[in-house]
């Protein structure tokens, strides 16, 4: 088997789940209004297959300034605003949470290089119990 095809294959498996202790993240991607956007989101699902809740409490990057957790909610008026979850997210133990357009996602700010199409983002999630899980994150602007 030639290099360039394990490289390939071992891409094509860090992005499609990682498994650290109990926390599984899967279906990650990274997704910009336009390439030449000052920020991004990424957005996943996350799993917990422990028996005792996990807490995403930070994220970080060197795609971006500065990265942050947050969520989106729409007010009674329609309008949708964002905030920041300072006290992390709750993953329950046997379960999930989904880091979804319109809901929680993990806002890059003061990106440090285009969002590409094809192009993978370095991004370290810190779980209170799980520790650290990096991961490489794709960019896909068609989502």
């Amino acid at each position: 088997m030639g290099l360039k095809f394990a490289l390939m294959i071992a891409l094509g498996l860090s992005t499609a789940a990682q498994v650290h202790a109990d926390i599984v993240i899967e279906d990650a991607y990274a997704r910009a209004a336009m390439p030449s956007a000052a920020s991004a989101a990424v957005y996943m699902q996350v799993r917990n297959d422990g028996p005792e809740d996990d807490r995403l409490i930070a994220a970080s990057s060197e795609s971006a300034a500065k990265t942050m957790l947050h969520g989106s909610s729409e007010g009674a008026n329609g309008v949708v605003s964002m905030q920041g979850h300072a006290e992390g997210v709750l993953i329950p133990a046997g379960s999930d949470h989904a880091f979804a357009r319109g809901g929680d996602h993990i806002m890059l700010m003061g990106l440090t290089r285009p969002m590409e199409q094809g192009a993978t983002v370095g991004l370290v999630l810190t779980f209170e119990r799980a520790g650290e899980i990096r991961l490489e994150v794709p960019v896909d602007l068609d989502r």
